[in-house]
């Protein structure tokens, strides 16, 4: 028995995927169980990327590589953190408008994968900049949502 599957099905069911495993993979890596439910957190962030790859445009492609710079980090992967996290970085701070949640949550990852991967200097720097970033976010409920990861790093020595 063949299953026959539209393309525009395959598409809605690729973005409800993508949408799925990122939103709860944010969930776990934001909660205070994430090194708990690793292997579930790590699956979901390379799945949501995985679907994203396939539909998504490049904003949702850098947004997946940002989930997985701050799952790679929660996680201990310095080297694979900071490669995404560079990357992520690389796109956004060469666009000509981010909006103000997204800017703060680039230096938020940043600084994450910094730290993992040792980087003392950088991680000072991008702590300061999310701070900075951070401080300037007008809606009260994105500055929350980001409040959420930030709140996760250390203060830098």
């Amino acid at each position: 028995m063949s299953l026959k599957i539209e393309a525009e099905q395959l598409l809605e069911a690729q973005r409800h995927f993508a949408m799925q495993c990122n939103n709860k993979a944010w969930s776990i890596a934001e909660g205070p169980d994430a090194l708990l439910q690793s292997d579930e957190l790590l699956n979901l962030a390379h799945a949501a990327a995985f679907h994203w790859e396939a539909i998504g445009k490049d904003l949702d492609k850098m947004r997946a590589s940002m989930l997985l710079a701050n799952v790679h980090a929660i996680l201990g992967m310095g080297a694979s953190a900071m490669s995404y996290a560079q990357q992520v970085s690389d796109f956004f701070l060469a666009q000509a408008s981010v909006p103000d949640w997204e800017l703060a949550f680039v230096h938020t990852i940043h600084a994450r994968a910094c730290a993992c991967a040792g980087d003392t200097k950088s991680y000072a720097d991008s702590y300061v900049n999310a701070q900075s970033a951070i401080e300037l976010i007008a809606d009260p409920e994105d500055k929350a949502i980001v409040l959420i990861t930030f709140e996760q790093l250390t203060k830098p020595a």
